[in-house]
């Protein structure tokens, strides 16, 4: 029975090769189809993952959640993500998307209403705190791990939909779902929590969406376009890879997935090890800028969901840039990943620094760090694309995604601590420490170009 579930998970078949004019035809509306799909599916899956942060003081609040505590939970969750993210990469990368996707898109809003169960017959049964603590740790995590079922999908989607030389355009330009994903979620959250009256309606309201979401990709994407009687990117596009001896339409065994294109690649290595501490500028604010605004700055619930929204939003713009130029440089997105990491240190210096009662300034300084901090983000993962195979996007990106949320357990744990016993200002100070090593790292790939 579990071998024909997995079973049912398989590529689509080949089908016979429609004639040019049908081409021409079916392949702009499916290439449209797939682009549309995977953003607004993506877009959905960050509304059921991004929606803890502007609620962790209302669980301080319910169930005594300390900021150690808090950061524990983030922890585990960046954790379980990364590994769902490289393992789940190496099944999404042999399965079909249309199938994949949706199915991870509704294991995901079915913990998000756990989660808001146990809190809300935890608190009609006065269960203990220390109990319901432990309990949002491991349901957390496990939304963590089956968010893994995101990104792969979509990657191996675009990777046979969109060729080599339109990747960093497209990629930038899908990547905004990130964006609008995640500052969405902040602000579904906080409205839920307030017009609903309880912070449980955080995780019900994105839940019912991602399960709507969950429905629309089914009948919405496609597996590769040899599965849809159209030839392969490559052919219709004229884009072929250098080497192209190579039979790049190959499903790969999970050896030569793990050993020959991950293991084995020393530039996936450095991309990996810079994503690291890429992953802790991204997150750090994300995960503790509403508490360090209310904390220190004197914000509000509804500030911190402006903060989650001025982040995500503020990538929007810049993503799609710096993509293009990534290009227009000949693939060299460590160069642009190196040049935006440079007013992220500028600008943190700037929200340390800023005194009480200038809180649209912390506002901007946040806005330029959302600015610059995507692009990077987003070109970490595409360079894992351009240094392996597009048979093996989900497992590469995932094996440099696994490093970025290591990145984000380690400032989770990490700040949280710092936040309880150090004080607020050390939580700056080694943000922008990670930031300083990002810099430092990425000088290392300034000229690196693609290899396929």
């Amino acid at each position: 029975m579990i071998r024909a579930f997995l079973q049912w998970f398989h590529p689509a078949p080949h089908q016979e090769i429609l004639p040019e004019v049908c081409q021409k035809r079916l392949y702009p509306f499916f290439r449209w189809r797939i682009l549309q799909s995977t953003f607004l599916g993506y877009a959905t899956f960050y509304l059921v993952r991004n929606n803890l942060s502007v609620i962790a003081n209302e669980l301080d609040k319910s169930f005594q959640i300390t900021n150690s505590m808090y950061g524990n939970i983030v922890a585990a969750t960046a954790i379980s993500y990364g590994l769902g993210k490289f393992l789940l990469g190496s099944l999404a990368d042999r399965s079909n998307p249309k199938k994949f996707m949706p199915f991870g898109l509704l294991l995901t809003a079915g913990l998000n209403f756990l989660f808001a169960g146990i809190g809300y017959w935890g608190q009609l049964f006065s269960v203990s705190s220390t109990f319901i603590y432990y309990g949002f740790i491991l349901i957390w995590a496990m939304n963590g791990f089956v968010q893994g079922m995101g990104w792969p999908p979509c990657g191996r989607s675009i990777g046979h939909w969109y060729s080599i030389r339109e990747r960093g355009s497209i990629f930038a330009i899908w990547n905004i779902a990130h964006n609008i994903g995640g500052g969405l979620a902040g602000v579904i959250a906080g409205w839920a929590t307030l017009h609903y009256g309880s912070w449980h309606f955080a995780f019900i309201v994105p839940g019912v969406i991602a399960s709507l979401g969950a429905v629309y990709l089914f009948f919405t994407l496609s597996d590769t376009p040899q599965s849809e009687g159209l030839p392969r990117i490559e052919e219709f596009k004229n884009d072929y890879p250098e080497n192209r001896e190579v039979n790049h339409e190959k499903e790969l065994t999970t050896k030569e997935l793990f050993i020959d294109y991950i293991f084995m690649n020393r530039l996936l290595w450095l991309f990996a090890f810079a994503n690291f501490f890429v992953y802790i500028v991204r997150y750090s604010m994300l995960d503790f800028g509403p508490k360090y605004l209310s904390a220190v700055k004197g914000g509000s619930l509804a500030d911190g969901g402006l903060a989650v929204l001025v982040l995500e939003f503020g990538g929007i713009p810049s993503t799609i840039f710096f993509g293009w130029v990534s290009d227009r440089l000949g693939g060299r997105r460590g160069l642009v990943s190196f040049l935006c990491m440079i007013p992220i240190l500028l600008a943190f210096i700037g929200l340390w620094l800023n005194p009480i009662g200038n809180i649209w300034l912390d506002f901007t300084m946040l806005a330029i760090i959302g600015f610059f901090v995507y692009p990077p983000v987003m070109l970490l993962g595409v360079s894992a694309l351009d240094m392996t195979s597009k048979k093996a996007v989900g497992v590469s990106a995932g094996f440099v995604g696994l490093f970025g949320y290591l990145g984000r357990a380690a400032q989770g744990k990490g700040l949280g601590y710092l936040a309880d016993t150090a004080g607020w200002d050390w939580v700056i100070i080694s943000i922008i420490i990670a930031t300083a090593i990002s810099i430092a790292l990425l000088t290392f790939t300034i000229k690196i170009r693609p290899r396929s």
